[in-house]
């Protein structure tokens, strides 16, 4: 039996103009209009950390799309994430067999206290966006050694004997990776 759809809080529409680069755009309209995506999944019926990784989730969707082909110049980029934000909290819900609040939800309590630890929580999950482009930006060697010694944290001895290089050399090749990341962290 379907139930009636309430309505979302409104979001302002945005066009991306054609000379900018369609990633980067994107990109800065998500982080312009986080709290509002959140806000989206809260009321249907989300915790806040559930809305923030179905926010993530979202931009990282609607990101893979836009590398996959060039985007439709007809579709609303802001429409576009705000429909995947929707369909991914709905789909989280039915998974969780959570019942959607009943209470209508006022602008008010969608943007208070719970506010603060959505924005902290989505700038962390942006970063860890950035940092997940930083490393695939590495060559092959670096991001082997990145993704074993930091992330798997091994050893660097083991390290060393899994890629057939000396010891010295992981921590060289671990050292110019960090540098590397830094400086794209920095740029973003």
């Amino acid at each position: 039996m379907p139930v009636p759809s309430e309505p979302t809080p409104s979001l302002p529409t945005a066009s991306v103009p054609v000379e900018e680069d369609a990633l980067e755009a994107i990109s800065r309209l998500a982080q312009a209009e986080r709290g509002r995506l959140a806000a989206v999944a809260r009321h249907e019926g989300l915790g806040p950390e559930e809305a923030v990784d179905c926010v993530q989730d979202a931009l990282c969707t609607l990101l893979d799309l836009v590398q996959a082909g060039p985007p439709n110049p007809n579709v609303d980029p802001m429409g576009q994430l705000v429909t995947i934000v929707r369909n991914a909290a709905r789909n989280q819900r039915r998974r969780h067999h959570r019942a959607k609040p009943h209470v209508e939800l006022g602008e008010r309590e969608l943007f208070d206290s719970e506010l603060a630890l959505q924005e902290a929580l989505l700038s962390r999950a942006e970063e860890t966006v950035r940092l997940r482009a930083c490393v695939a930006e590495l060559c092959e060697i670096q991001r082997a050694v990145v993704t074993l010694r930091l992330l798997e944290e091994r050893p660097g001895e083991d390290v060393a004997e899994t890629l057939g290089v000396t010891k010295n050399h992981v921590a060289v090749l671990l050292h110019r990776a960090k540098f590397a990341l830094r400086t794209c962290m920095a740029e973003a």
